[in-house]
């Protein structure tokens, strides 16, 4: 199964609190929530719906799950308006969501992973593409683990100074394949990699 990552993240590289209100993860005093509001044209949009729609499973960590199954999961079709795709695809796919808190999961067909070393044999067993969305915690241990195979940015043209960022100040280094990359009109750019072993550093 090829595991993919899609991920909305600050020119600061911030992940936290990019949804849709600003109180939705204060963690550590965070304030800055929403940032990633009314950002993305049409094409932006019509990226993220094709990207949920192709997607045979899905992979949440613990606190993106929540906020998801809150939203996404009590959400109708007469609520969901253009992003109707998105719904759909996280209604009708299978979900697993890593914690090791959760007991049961009250959103129909998703299925608890107490270990995160199960992502593994997750992925040997299933066909397809397995997404993970936000997730920013699970998404770091994936990349250090070697279990990503394809990672999606999408950069929102802000700094906001503060918060939880996807590359820790003292982590595990990757080289990167660029697949694809654009820039839509209001300068949100998507940009497309493949993990590509470690990098080469001068004088080694």
């Amino acid at each position: 199964m090829k595991l993919t990552t899609t991920t909305q993240i600050t020119l600061d590289g911030v992940v936290q609190g990019n949804g849709g209100a600003t109180d939705e993860d204060r963690a550590n005093g965070f304030d800055r929530g929403g940032w990633a509001l009314g950002k993305g044209d049409a094409d932006t949009h019509a990226f993220i719906k094709e990207t949920y729609a192709r997607a045979d499973a899905f992979l949440f960590g613990r606190r993106t799950y929540d906020l998801f199954a809150a939203s996404w999961g009590a959400m109708t079709e007469q609520d969901s308006g253009e992003w109707e795709p998105v719904r759909r695809a996280l209604h009708a796919r299978p979900k697993y969501v890593v914690s090791k808190t959760l007991g049961s999961a009250q959103w129909a067909g998703t299925t608890v992973l107490s270990d995160a070393h199960a992502i593994a044999g997750l992925e040997e067993e299933r066909g397809g593409e397995l997404q993970v969305h936000g997730s920013g915690t699970l998404v770091r241990w994936l990349l250090a683990n070697g279990l990503v195979d394809e990672m999606t940015l999408i950069v929102v043209p802000v700094v906001v100074g503060q918060g939880a960022r996807l590359f820790p100040d003292n982590g595990p280094d990757l080289a990167l394949d660029l697949v694809e990359s654009r820039v839509d009109s209001k300068g949100v750019m998507t940009q497309v990699y493949r993990p590509a072993g470690r990098p080469r550093y001068a004088g080694r």
